[in-house]
């Protein structure tokens, strides 16, 4: 009989062992589940971040080709376009419009 309570209390013993056992795998489980899911937000945010930078880069980039377009289209027609860089202005006109303009005022 002292022989089966002896077995009781150990068995007792190792079930609280194994409670506290299976608690601090828990915890390291939760642990890890947060980091990797911390982990997970921060490479989404980078590949997000990126995809947005390359998105804006191809927006402006589009809108750098059209202003050359239309600068050139507008000179083409012989009219004056004035482009600003900083504190400078420059005039731009096609070489084709003064040549135009230079033999016209040669003829008369």
């Amino acid at each position: 009989m002292f022989n089966n309570i002896y077995k009781y209390k150990m068995v007792k013993r190792n079930i609280k062992r194994g409670d506290m056992a299976n608690k601090s795998t828990t915890i390291v489980i939760a642990v890890l589940a947060v980091l990797l899911a911390v982990a997970l937000g921060f490479i989404g945010y980078g590949y997000y971040s990126a995809a947005q930078l390359n998105q804006q880069n191809a927006i402006a980039q589009l809108g750098y080709q059209q202003a050359v377009v239309d600068i050139a289209s507008l000179a083409a027609q012989c009219q004056q376009v004035p482009l600003v860089v900083g504190n400078q202005t420059i005039n731009m006109i096609a070489v084709e419009c003064l040549q135009l303009a230079q033999q016209s005022n040669g003829t008369q």
